[in-house]
């Protein structure tokens, strides 16, 4: 009955795993996609907004 308990955690993990990746690419597209798009183009916008400004101290 070792190998069992050996095989057990592999397995639950494993099957988690495909869960999550069925989740994901289910979740991808759809109605939400142009508000997230929108929402992380925003905060990509906010991150490198000021890194494109030089600032120059003559």
């Amino acid at each position: 009955m070792d190998y069992v308990s050996a095989l057990v955690p592999p397995v639950v993990m494993a099957v988690f795993f495909i869960g999550l990746v069925r989740v994901i690419v289910k979740t991808q597209g759809g109605a939400a996609k142009t508000k997230e798009d929108a929402a992380v183009d925003a905060a990509l916008a906010r991150v490198e907004g000021p890194r494109q400004t030089p600032a120059t101290d003559a």
